[in-house]
């Protein structure tokens, strides 16, 4: 099936035109009203040029490092054991093989980008239907940085250990939404019909698996180097959708720099500055959000509104929320359930759905995982409020 790179004929100037024109002279108009024209264009570069050094080759090389293990486990069989081990629940509750599970342990290990590594090995690829594949974009991303965000809230404090196993629970029931949404998509996409007799010849595929050529060193040597030749390319081609989804992003997103020494609010245009509009919307829906997530005080909302684009940027919210004792326990639970299931999914999700031949599936898998990680964050509130 065509991915989107086709395309059609349209009038040389038509009403859209002169929208996107409104839109765009609009948007930057209204940024740079707020931090100078000049600043703006400095901190769009200075962010761009950041998230490629530091993020972009970060992924790369994570990428590369999960293509090797990725292709180690399945030249192995260690992929076709996972598959028959949680292939019991994996289907009832995921709609997705077994085999999946092994993605979703990787990047809650690592990052999100960390599944694409699985899903370009056909060796893995092959317990999945046509449908199944871009939903792992979801199912990697809500268990992505899982073991950083949760170590991260237990560190904090003794009395944050429950509030983070339970925010655990919330991501995950918030990754089976997410997943099932997104397969209810991607079944009417590819025209899903499934045929008789067809998970017999599933099962029968299933039964042998190819390996390599040679002696045991050379197909570890092969295994490992092919798959990492697989992350390099995996991590050229998110390049476009990070730097361009999340410098927007982080532009909507964050505030002004703070001066070392007046202590006040300065655009110096550094990389990451912005005119925080995020988080000004999220405090004006608080009348609806802070009854579902059970937060307490307007700042708390700030940590889900800053994980959609960097769940890192937003962990570091946090000491300072304990420091001045504007956050509880149940905001951890909801925090480490958000901040794990989003992951700063509006900064990778274009770049993963691309990987994964799905680009015209990208706002199907967004809207998916918004409304997966608001039910993590709300279940998390909920068990709490059942367990204290």
């Amino acid at each position: 099936m065509d991915t989107g790179s086709s395309k059609r004929k349209v009038k040389t100037v038509g009403l859209e035109t002169f929208v996107f024109l409104a839109i765009l002279v609009g948007g930057f108009g209204y940024i740079s009203s707020v931090m100078g024209a000049g600043i703006m264009f400095k901190v769009i570069m200075s962010t761009a040029h950041d998230l490629l050094l530091n993020t972009v080759f970060l992924i790369m090389s994570l990428a590369v490092l999960a293509g090797a293990v990725s292709a180690l486990l399945s030249e192995f069989g260690v992929i076709s054991l996972l598959n028959k081990i949680f292939a019991g629940f994996m289907k009832p509750l995921y709609g997705m093989p077994g085999a999946s599970i092994a993605g979703a342990i990787t990047t809650y290990l690592s990052d999100n980008p960390a599944i694409i590594a699985f899903a370009k090995d056909k060796s893995f690829t092959r317990y999945f239907k046509n449908y199944q594949v871009a939903p792992l974009c979801n199912l990697g991303t809500a268990f992505g940085m899982g073991l950083i965000v949760t170590t991260f809230m237990i560190s904090q404090g003794s009395e944050y250990v429950l509030p983070a196993l339970i925010g655990n629970v919330g991501a995950i029931i918030g990754s089976i939404i997410s997943v099932r949404i997104m397969i209810h998509f991607t079944k009417k996409y590819y025209n899903y019909k499934p045929v008789k007799g067809e998970e017999k010849v599933s099962n029968k595929i299933e039964e042998m698996r190819e390996i390599r050529d040679g002696n045991l060193f050379q197909r570890v040597l092969d295994a490992m180097l092919e798959g990492g030749k697989t992350g390099v390319e995996l991590g050229l081609a998110i390049i476009p959708g990070v730097l361009v989804v999340c410098t927007l992003v982080m532009l909507l997103t964050f505030g002004p720099s703070t001066d070392p020494v007046t202590g006040n609010a300065v655009y110096t245009g550094a990389a990451y500055e912005g005119i925080g509009l995020l988080p000004i919307i999220g405090e004006k829906l608080s009348f609806i959000l802070e009854p579902l997530f059970g937060f307490t005080s307007p700042e708390a909302i700030a940590f889900p509104i800053t994980s959609l684009g960097a769940v890192g940027a937003a962990m570091s919210l946090v000491p300072q929320f304990i420091t001045d004792g504007v956050i509880t326990p149940n905001d951890i639970a909801v925090f480490t359930a958000m901040g794990m299931c989003w992951s700063g999914y509006l900064s990778t999700h274009v770049g993963m759905m691309d990987a994964l031949d799905a680009r015209p599936l990208t706002g199907k898998a967004i809207l998916s995982h918004t409304i997966g990680g608001l039910c993590a964050g709300i279940s998390a509130h909920f068990i709490f409020m059942l367990f204290v």
